[in-house]
């Protein structure tokens, strides 16, 4: 049976996911930023929260951990390197972990740079991720407590998912990112192929979210820092080093 995924917007601008197997009927939380739209969602759709897998520690994906937890009964799944700054866990899990629903199997990346101990939930057999605030359409997360090494080595291990992987992150910035993207790598063709779709879907206010990483190799600017274009537009003499660089130049853009 195929994995279900039902996403839905909640405060600002997060998205929420509940994951679904309909062969086993456990339903997974992909973090918790809003407890009352969880649970009157997963009610809308017949579902019952088995598991909340969280990302990182950021009020915004854990915040509803307890309350939903309270009302379900369900176990709490948390990155091992922020296991004090999250609360309600069952379970820590970093790099090389695997954690389950029913017969799906998440493979757990280190994705750390945004916070250290952020983590991505890779779904080999539906082809998809869930990556928090590590990466976004055309986008990545600032990088609040980690380094510019650490933050490319993360995002390195995401690139390095199959080019089919659909990126599941945690909010619609797609069109600010994609203002900064065209400044960043101005001469990029398939980036303003992109950025047409996205300015005509959010027109019509529809969701950015999920995308697809062959197109994000091609056109995010911080997947690219590894590209001889975007090392000489920006410097460095590594990767890491461009990056940092493309990083700083979005914090003020």
């Amino acid at each position: 049976m195929t994995l279900q995924i039902h996403q839905f917007a909640c405060l600002d601008d997060n998205y929420g996911y509940l994951v679904h197997d309909p062969a086993s009927g456990e339903t997974a939380c992909i973090d918790t930023p809003d407890a009352e739209a969880y649970l009157r969602e997963t009610a809308a759709k017949g579902w019952t929260i088995t598991q909340i897998w969280n990302t990182h520690w950021h009020p915004d994906h854990a915040g509803g951990n307890e309350a939903i937890k309270a009302a379900t009964g369900c176990t709490i799944t948390a990155p091992v390197g922020e296991k004090d700054k999250i609360a309600g866990i069952d379970r820590t899990v970093g790099q090389g972990d695997t954690v389950s629903l029913g017969s799906f199997e998440a493979q757990v990346i280190d994705v750390g740079g945004h916070t250290m101990g952020h983590i991505a939930y890779h779904i080999p057999k539906a082809s998809v991720a869930f990556v928090g605030d590590s990466v976004f359409a055309l986008g990545c997360g600032r990088m609040f407590e980690g380094t510019a090494p650490q933050f490319w080595a993360s995002l390195s291990r995401v690139k390095a998912l199959p080019p089919e992987t659909m990126l599941y992150c945690a909010h619609e910035y797609t069109a600010s990112n994609a203002r900064f993207a065209m400044h960043a790598d101005p001469d990029n063709a398939a980036l303003a192929a992109y950025v047409a779709e996205i300015t005509e879907k959010r027109a019509k206010n529809l969701p950015t979210v999920p995308s697809k990483l062959a197109l994000e190799l091609e056109t995010n600017p911080f997947l690219r820092a590894d590209a001889p274009t975007m090392q000489a537009r920006w410097g460095g003499n590594a990767p890491h080093e461009t990056f940092a660089a493309i990083r700083a130049a979005k914090d003020t853009f």
